[in-house]
């Protein structure tokens, strides 16, 4: 897609700071972070909404679950769970579509955490 602000991070055309990569996905730091730890992880495929995946994307979309608190805990957002009780933790996020507050139309798991008072927002 020509306009598509990720198809061109994914490209490389657009730079960007990036936290993971491989073949199908690639996650990259939010330019406009609403957590300490914000992350997005996005398909090289143009998919344009949650919305718009079938059974044909259900592994890539298992894909980025699995990815989402690895990145998590790389990035100092883990959950840890102990006898003290819980701790840590973060978000993961689809919006689709205007009304569930997507900005950009390429598919992409935002990843939120790190230490409150961040909780809430977005």
């Amino acid at each position: 897609m020509d306009n598509c602000i990720f198809c061109k991070i994914v490209s490389g055309a657009i730079p960007s700071k990036k936290a993971y990569e491989d073949e199908d996905l690639i996650a990259f730091h939010d330019i406009n972070p609403a957590a300490p730890v914000h992350v997005l992880i996005v398909p090289r495929e143009h998919i344009p909404t949650l919305a718009d995946s079938d059974q044909k994307h259900q592994a890539l979309l298992g894909k980025m679950m699995l990815l989402a608190p690895k990145l998590a805990e790389e990035l100092g957002a883990g959950y840890q769970s102990s006898t003290d009780g819980p701790a840590g933790g973060f978000k993961a996020l689809f919006n689709t579509g205007p009304d569930g507050g997507q900005e950009v139309y390429h598919l992409h798991l935002h990843v939120m955490g790190g230490p409150r008072p961040w909780r809430g927002q977005r």
